[in-house]
Order: structure tokens, then C-alpha cells, then sequence
């Protein structure tokens, strides 16, 4: 095992607009270096690849860019799903995965008694007293009965696994298998960590569950809020989950 596939991160020149770019790399593979380390970190011996072909996967799936590795002597593609995250601030959050509440209730099964804390948090639901409230239009998890506060956790807890599965990999037929991260640190250059989803759903969901200061919760290392935003629009009112992708480098210390 080399050095870079240890450390799964390497500062290298150049910088990075969009995934295409990374598409583009990893088609140029037999004399791009940086492509060549991402497929030995993916468990590939380069002297055994006869081909690689990347696409980009559209539409709302975990996957970003797909890539298809053909081996020699060997019939059969290898499909290796990528999740991409590029980012430009170390201590930056990014979403992960925004949905309307009804999406999840139906995903994870919700019991009603926390579909209506949730939806109280999100503001589908106003609270009937706006009483001591920060926004009178919905209630922060701080502003909750005890009980509903230790009802919500339980069941975040119950279903922990499930839940950080979905957020990070999901479960359709383009669930992610890998998570690359690309820093860039200049105009010049970007370090990056590609790690298998295994490994991303034990950094980011190891952890208490707990609400924050803030009157939001935390799953782990995941963020859980309410969208916000769009002008007061319908749409803010969706819930989702963040992290700092930044998070897998520290993996690597």
C-alpha cells in the first residue's frame, strides 16, 4: 500500500469547477495521476485496468458520477458510485439530503406524536402558544416540552442506523459507495479524501443524538434543520441535514 492510498488525501495542483471535471479526470485515467490514486484507493491495481468510463448520474440520487471499471481477462464492469462533495471552506457546512417532512414520515416510518414535533420545528404546524417564542411561526426543539424533547431523541436513537444510512447512502439503485471530498486550498491547488460509505456513515454518525443550544438536533456529526430561507416560501419550511465533509480528512490523522 502506497503512501496516498493510506493517507486517502493528497494536495495536488489545479482546481475544480464542477464534477464534470472530475468525470473528465477519471476518463483521462492511463495519464492523469490524481485518477490513478483515486481508483488504487478504490482497491484498483492499475496495471489491470483495460478501461474506465465516468458518467454523471442526474436527478435526486446520492450518486453523483458513476464510474465503470473494466478489468483485463475479466468479462464483467465494476460499477463504483461516487458522492461528490467540493468545498472551499474547511469549517463549511453542506447539505446532504432536503425533503419535505411527509417524504421522511413515509421513509422512516414516523409515529404521529413525532410527525407533529417535527412538523412544529419545521413550522408546518404553529404552535398554539407563541408565547417566550424566538419565531412565532414555528417552535425550536429548546422550546419544547421536556418530554417531547426525550420523545424525539428516543426515536432518533431507535432508528439511528437507518436514518444515517439514508442521509448519506440511501437506498435506491444509485446508492453511493464512495464519498470524495475535494478542498480547494487556492487557485492552485485542492487536497481531496475518498472514502468508502462505510467508513463516511461511522465518521459522521458516531455520536450522541442531542438537541443544541441552538434548538436544532445533532444525529452524530449530521446536522438536523430546518431549510429556511426562499423569501418565506412553502419550501423553507422542509427539514434537512448537513455536515462538514471536511470531516473525512480528519480520518486520515
Amino acid at each position: 500500500m502506497n503512501e496516498k492510498q493510506l493517507l486517502g488525501s493528497e494536495t495536488a495542483k489545479g482546481g475544480f469547477r464542477n464534477e464534470d471535471e472530475v468525470i473528465e479526470k477519471f476518463n483521462n485515467w492511463e495519464t492523469d495521476e490524481v485518477a490513478q490514486d483515486w481508483l488504487i484507493a478504490m482497491n484498483y491495481v492499475i496495471k489491470e485496468i483495460e478501461f474506465v468510463k465516468a458518467v454523471k448520474i442526474g436527478g435526486n440520487f446520492k450518486t453523483d458520477v458513476q464510474v465503470q471499471v473494466t478489468i483485463k481477462l475479466k468479462e464483467a464492469i465494476d460499477c463504483e458510485n461516487l458522492s461528490i462533495k467540493l468545498v472551499s471552506n474547511p469549517q463549511g457546512f453542506n447539505q446532504i439530503d432536503k425533503r419535505e417532512i411527509d417524504k421522511y414520515v413515509a421513509m422512516w416510518n414516523i409515529p404521529k406524536d413525532i410527525e407533529i414535533i417535527l412538523k412544529l420545528f419545521i413550522g408546518k404546524i404553529e404552535p398554539k402558544s407563541k408565547e417566550n417564542l424566538k419565531d412565532a411561526r414555528r417552535m425550536l426543539l429548546t422550546e419544547m416540552s421536556q418530554e417531547d424533547q426525550d420523545k424525539i431523541i428516543a426515536f432518533f436513537n431507535t432508528n439511528k442506523i437507518l436514518i444515517v444510512s439514508d442521509i448519506l447512502k440511501g437506498r435506491d439503485k444509485f446508492s453511493a459507495d464512495w464519498m470524495l471530498v475535494i478542498l480547494k486550498k487556492d487557485s492552485e491547488s485542492y487536497d481531496w479524501a475518498l472514502k468508502n460509505i462505510n467508513t463516511v456513515m461511522n465518521v459522521f454518525g458516531k455520536g450522541a443524538i442531542r438537541i443544541t443550544k441552538q434548538g436544532s438536533m445533532k444525529i452524530g456529526e449530521i446536522g438536523m434543520q430546518r431549510k429556511g430561507g426562499d423569501g418565506g416560501r412553502e419550501s423553507a419550511k422542509m427539514l434537512q441535514f448537513k455536515i462538514n465533509p471536511c470531516l473525512l480528512f480528519k480520518e486520515d490523522k
